[in-house]
């Protein structure tokens, strides 16, 4: 495990503890934000969670993310407005990847550059989809 003390020593790729996470993603909600604005995020790419079956684009750096809502239609609910205020802000956020309880893989700097509210066949429900890319 790497121990941080802010995401400035973190390399992409590190592996974290839950504790180390929580420095900068003070919830246990997928979309961390405060006052509309997105300040983190988590994924587990569907494994373990399957209502979120968030994957890559065309490229390992680019990631097709499923907004906040397990149940029924997704709303443009305060989670899912942070990320698409995000798009207009540009602002990059860090996103970790959950590997298993207590492991999670810092998976570096995104932007979310669009968003899209579509009709999922597989879970028959509208969801949001918004594309992150990394920073460079």
């Amino acid at each position: 495990m790497y121990s941080i003390t802010d995401l400035n020593e973190c390399n992409t790729g590190d592996i974290l503890t839950w504790a180390e996470v929580s420095k900068v993603h003070r919830v246990r909600n997928g979309i961390y934000h405060r006052n509309g604005r997105l300040i983190s995020l988590l994924t587990d790419f569907g494994r373990i969670n399957p209502c979120y079956p968030d994957f890559h684009g065309a490229t390992p750096q680019e990631i097709h993310y499923t907004g906040y809502g397990r149940r029924g239609d997704q709303k443009l609910d305060p989670p899912n407005q942070a990320l698409h205020n995000a798009i207009e802000s540009g602002h990059s956020v860090p996103l970790f990847n959950k590997l298993a309880p207590g492991r999670w893989q810092f998976l570096g700097q995104w932007v979310v550059t669009g968003g899209k509210y579509i009709f999922d066949e597989k879970q028959n429900r509208m969801l949001w989809k918004f594309t992150l890319k990394q920073v460079a």
